[in-house]
Order: structure tokens, then C-alpha cells, then sequence
């Protein structure tokens, strides 16, 4: 049995013109799948990333709204939510090609990031696993 699952899923269903309580809901019987098979598990769910380059854009006001109905979903316990968005931008809320080259899915730069943003929190789920204690995802500091 895993310990832990970092899931970050929802990108396609927004490219495919979804709409934010679908997302959500297909998200929500991901969640509960995964307490079915594994129920030990802890799950640490992270908001759908960024798309494309400026944030009021229509697929990156989908993943929000998405992200805010998600969030929902955690009780800092058996699951975590965790939204490290604020990471892959500029401070004007521009993603680069330089951290999604296709504006979409990461590249090295973005890779690093998402791994920095998220390796103290699956730390202390790891750790804390055993215990099920709740948890509050770690501070990140600004870039």
C-alpha cells in the first residue's frame, strides 16, 4: 500500500472545454476511488496548473474556478490540497515558455519548481503517514 498519491489531474478536461463542477466531480470520484482501493493512503491533491500565458485567459479562469471547487475536497487529513500556481508565474500572473514551453506541460525549469514547491509537504506526509495526523501543506517561500 503507498503511503502517499500527489495527484494533479484536470488539464485535458479543460483544454476539452469542460466546465469547472464536471472537472471537479470527475476529480471527486478519483479521490474516492483511490480511499476505496487504498484506503491508508494519503493523497495529496495539487490544483490544476496554469495554462496558456496570461492568467485572465479563458482556460486559466476555468482552472480556477475549478481549483476553488477541488479545494473543497480536502480535510488536511486523509486528503491534502495543495496550490503552488503562484510558483509557475511572474508577478504580473504571466507563465512563461521558459517554465511550460508549450504553455501547457512543464519543461526542466517547471519540473524543479513543482518538485521544490511540493517536497516539504510530501515530507511531512510521509513522515507523518503512520500517524494520520492532519496537516497543513508547508509554506513556500517566494520565488
Amino acid at each position: 500500500t503507498p503511503k502517499l498519491v500527489v495527484l494533479m489531474i484536470g488539464t485535458n478536461n479543460t483544454i476539452g472545454n469542460n466546465k469547472p463542477a464536471d472537472i471537479a466531480a470527475g476529480i471527486q470520484a478519483i479521490l474516492q476511488r483511490l480511499q476505496q482501493i487504498t484506503p491508508d493512503t494519503r493523497i495529496l491533491l495539487l490544483g490544476i496548473f496554469p495554462l496558456r500565458e496570461h492568467k485572465n485567459g479563458p482556460l486559466r479562469v476555468n482552472n480556477d474556478k475549478t481549483n476553488e471547487l477541488i479545494s473543497r475536497f480536502a480535510d488536511n487529513h486523509r486528503i491534502v490540497y495543495m496550490n503552488i500556481n503562484d510558483k509557475f508565474l511572474t508577478a504580473d500572473g504571466t507563465l512563461t515558455k521558459e517554465i511550460m514551453p508549450d504553455l501547457v506541460h512543464p519543461g526542466p525549469k517547471g519540473y524543479q519548481i513543482w518538485a521544490e514547491a511540493i517536497e516539504p509537504t510530501v515530507a511531512k506526509l510521509m513522515g507523518e503517514a503512520a500517524a494520520a495526523q492532519p496537516v497543513t501543506p508547508a509554506a513556500q517561500p517566494d520565488n
